[in-house]
C-alpha cells in the first residue's frame, strides 16, 4: 500500500476500484453515451483515450492527470452526478482546470446525498504507481491511498 496526499476540491471519503487514465480526460466524449443514452454504467465513450474507452466509469475512483477538450467539462461532471452516473471519486495528479473543478463543487454543494470526492495535485508518482483494478481509498485531508 502506498500513500499519496493532494489537495482537496471536493470532500468525502470513498474505496472504490481504479481505473486509470495516462492521457487527458475529455469529459464531454467520455460520458456523452451516459447523458445522452441512460447508460447508467458510464462507458467511456471518448475512442482518444485508449486507456479508459470502453470501460465503465460510474462508481470507479478515476485517476487522471487532467481534463481537456470542451468548455462544457464542468456542467458535464456536474450532470453525471445529478443523475448518479459519476465516477466514486476524480483523483487528478496534475492541478486541477477551473471547470472540472467548478462542476465538482456545484454537484458537492447543490446535490444532496451525492458524494464525489475530487483531490488534485497528487504528483506524477501517483499516476505512475496506480493501475487499473488496484483499491483506491479517499480519507479526510486529501490522503489517497493505492492497494
Amino acid at each position: 500500500m502506498k500513500e499519496f496526499k493532494g489537495r482537496v476540491i471536493a470532500p468525502g471519503t470513498v474505496t472504490a476500484e481504479a481505473v486509470v487514465s495516462h492521457s487527458g480526460f475529455n469529459t464531454l466524449a467520455s460520458f456523452q453515451g451516459a447523458l445522452q443514452f441512460g447508460d447508467k454504467k458510464a462507458t467511456c465513450g471518448d475512442q482518444n483515450n485508449a486507456d479508459l474507452h470502453g470501460k465503465a466509469l460510474a462508481g470507479k475512483a478515476l485517476c487522471l492527470p487532467q481534463t481537456i477538450g470542451s468548455t462544457t467539462g464542468g456542467l458535464v461532471i456536474y450532470c453525471a452526478c445529478a443523475m448518479e452516473r459519476q465516477p466514486a471519486c476524480m483523483l487528478f495528479s496534475k492541478p486541477i482546470d477551473s471547470l472540472a473543478a467548478a462542476g465538482s463543487i456545484l454537484a458537492s454543494v447543490w446535490l444532496d446525498g451525492i458524494s464525489m470526492p475530487v483531490v488534485d495535485s497528487l504528483g506524477d508518482e501517483f499516476l505512475d504507481y496506480v493501475q487499473h483494478g488496484m483499491t483506491i481509498t479517499v480519507k479526510d485531508g486529501g490522503v489517497v491511498c493505492v492497494e
